[in-house]
């Protein structure tokens, strides 16, 4: 990805920009400009017919058991519509709106924009988008559909999230798996703060309910390296734990580990249930997401 293309797409830059609408187009739009190849080819599943072969061309998309058969090449053509049902499930949260120092993109406005690009994202290529805000239950569900009204009323509902109570991640994802029966792509968004085995049991019952799931693990850098330096007061942004003061250089390193043991396992009982999994901090330009999508995107077809 070209470094001009990566610095536009940076969170603070990003946040900055303007409405939610006009945000989502332009990380849409300068994400895919600044790919060197497109991302949607070969994305389509459905057989349209065959055409002959042309010298210097790619042969990825010949059909090498025609050829076995009539000794001639022949590339199999594809019809554009991919009808893929995306749900995007974006953490609301008290513990997404809370930053450990100021000045800092939220973790939640970091949501928001990610969810309003693979909205957009999504509607560009035709498919259908859902989107369910969440903190403790289920607080805004919109069913899927492909329609540029749905892009609106999605883009809406999000530039109007706003912090919830507190975090029950297993608990929705467990109850959504339940109510959305027909397959798709789930895509999570959340900081995953909760008991590690309520997380992955809501996760697991998307994927045996067949669902592809995509999970953008967000946090702020602070809280995956706690590199403060001075004495600081920590506060529990949902209230169900004292405030605790604290000098970070005394328990970096043993936080530092704790917290990188938490996410590693995260990932592997993820990758284990064939789920893809991608941490992200809210300093990871937009564009570094958006790749991470279309590459288990390309990997379903």
């Amino acid at each position: 990805m070209p470094t001009r293309s990566a610095s536009l797409l940076a969170p603070e830059v990003v946040s900055r920009l303007g409405t939610i609408d006009f945000i989502a187009r332009a990380l849409v739009e300068g994400f895919l400009v600044g790919l060197h190849r497109s991302p949607y080819h070969g994305f389509s599943v459905e057989f349209a017919e065959y055409r002959q072969y042309l010298p210097g061309e790619s042969s990825s998309n010949v059909d090498w058991r025609v050829f076995a058969k009539t000794d001639r090449h022949y590339v199999r053509l594809y019809h554009e519509e991919t009808n893929l049902r995306a749900r995007i499930l974006l953490d609301i949260s008290a513990s997404m709106a809370a930053t450990p120092e100021p000045g800092r993109i939220s973790k939640l406005d970091y949501g928001r924009l990610l969810a309003a690009a693979l909205a957009y994202l999504f509607i560009k290529q035709s498919d259908a988008v859902g989107l369910v805000t969440f903190d403790t239950q289920p607080r805004e569900v919109i069913p899927p559909r492909g329609s540029r009204r749905q892009l609106h009323h999605v883009l809406r509902v999000l530039s109007q999230a706003e912090a919830g109570e507190r975090t029950r991640v297993g608990h929705v994802l467990d109850s959504m798996a339940d109510r959305m029966r027909r397959r798709g792509l789930i895509c999570v968004i959340s900081d995953l703060i909760d008991e590690p085995d309520e997380v992955l049991r809501g996760l697991k019952h998307f994927r045996h309910r067949k669902h592809e799931v995509l999970v953008f693990h967000v946090l702020d850098p602070r809280e995956i390296d706690l590199d403060l330096k001075h004495e600081a007061r920590f506060l529990d942004p949902e209230g169900e734990l004292a405030p605790i003061k604290a000098q970070p250089w005394h328990m970096r390193e043993s936080y530092q580990a704790r917290v990188r043991e938490w996410r590693e396992r995260l990932g592997r009982e993820c990758r284990l249930h064939r789920i893809d999994f991608v941490p992200l901090s809210t300093e990871t330009p937009y564009d570094r997401a958006l790749m991470s999508y279309m590459a288990k995107r390309s990997l379903m077809h």
